[in-house]
């Protein structure tokens, strides 16, 4: 047995170094990837577009208007006194939000020490306008301190001696960096999608080369058959993580918190479950196309309903059952736990637990369902 897997083995490791796009795949993509994403992808919206409607055109509404342009997050499309005018410029896109000053704005703060702004706001990207809506509150908010100061000084030294004062302390990211969250995720998600498609493609290669009747009339078992698919395959995706981690470690700076023995241990595992669904897949599929569409459609679910961009916690009741059936979930979850938590072994019987059983089923329905002809 083992020396038919030994040969196996070297028989796939030949193929795939035969094959230099492969190796492009699994040491170049990676890297560039990895470097390229989280510097594209940011938590933090900028240049949002403004327009405002200023019906005072007092000092307030001008000092007001200051105050938002000189955040970096705004740029003042268009200023007038036209609602209509501001709300077109939303209809054609050119304008994410409209701040609009009612009439009397400045009177009605110093006189009765009240007053509403309205802010109308483009929702078609929910994330963005949600965030544009935090940012330009938070103006707001530090602007209306600023005018209680400046209409009753004496409320200043009361602001500092009395009332409770909210410092925030951010648990395992002190200086709340998304990049520290995002990339263990994306290191998660590229050593995902490299293996399953890597190992979907592989058996229908040999379905459509012709090789894999020689190895159906052979004495070879499926087990033997399975494992010499999986090894080599697995091995070079422990490489590519290797070289995904020295990466997020050198390129990012993120301190590495746990063991490193225990993260080798977890990828170790949770790869042979992505490997035996890119398995599962090439046993069922006749040519390398259809191997791809399938791993894309099941990978993008997987990927999406991870936690990688949005919290599970945040999720509908029945979207929460899927991800929590969704081995990507617990790989995202785990590498973070460990990188950046110092979680232990126990910490992670969960994980641990789930991707084995993820492991047996997956590859053993690979075995099961590869018909060899004798």
């Amino acid at each position: 047995m083992f020396r038919t897997l030994r040969i196996l083995i070297k028989k796939e490791f030949l193929q795939i170094f035969r094959n230099k796009a492969i190796l492009a795949i699994i040491f170049v993509m990676p890297v560039i990837q990895l470097v390229i994403l989280p510097l594209a992808a940011s938590y933090e919206i900028k240049n949002i577009k403004i327009a405002v409607v200023d019906h005072d055109k007092s000092t307030f509404s001008r000092e007001l208007i200051r105050e938002i342009t000189a955040s970096s997050y705004f740029e003042i499309i268009n200023y007038g006194e036209s609602y209509s005018q501001a709300y077109q410029e939303v209809e054609n896109d050119k304008v994410d939000l409209i701040l609009e000053i009612p009439n009397n704005f400045e009177k009605n703060l110093v006189r009765e020490n009240n007053e509403k702004v309205l802010l109308a706001i483009n929702a078609i990207n929910g994330t963005k306008a949600g965030l544009s809506a935090s940012y330009l509150s938070q103006i707001l908010q530090n602007y209306n301190q600023q005018i209680q100061v400046k209409i009753a000084p004496e409320t200043e030294s009361v602001k500092i001696t009395s009332g409770l004062e909210i410092v925030p302390k951010f648990w395992f990211n002190d200086n709340y960096n998304y990049r520290l969250s995002l990339v263990p995720g994306i290191l998660a998600f590229l050593i995902t999608l490299i293996s399953s498609y890597l190992t979907a493609l592989n058996i229908v290669q040999e379905k459509e080369i012709g090789t894999i009747e020689q190895i159906n009339v052979s004495p070879i078992t499926k087990t033997d058959f399975i494992l010499g698919k999986l090894i080599p395959f697995w091995l070079l995706a422990m490489l590519a993580f290797t070289i995904g981690l020295l990466v997020t470690i050198f390129v990012y700076g993120i301190q590495m918190q746990g063991s490193f023995l225990l993260l080798y241990g977890f990828v170790a595992v949770y790869l042979v479950v992505i490997l035996g669904i890119g398995l599962l897949v090439s046993v069922y599929s006749e040519t390398q196309q259809q191997a791809m569409f399938v791993v894309f459609f099941f990978m993008m679910i997987f990927v999406l309903m991870s936690g990688l961009f949005t919290p599970v916690e945040s999720m509908t009741d029945w979207a929460r059952y899927i991800a929590y059936a969704n081995p990507v979930t617990y790989g995202v979850e785990a590498i973070r736990l460990i990188m950046l938590k110092n979680s232990g072994f126990k910490d992670l019987l969960l994980h641990f637990g789930v991707i084995s059983f993820f492991a047996i089923v997956f590859n053993s329905w690979a075995v099961l369902r590869y018909r060899k002809t004798n």
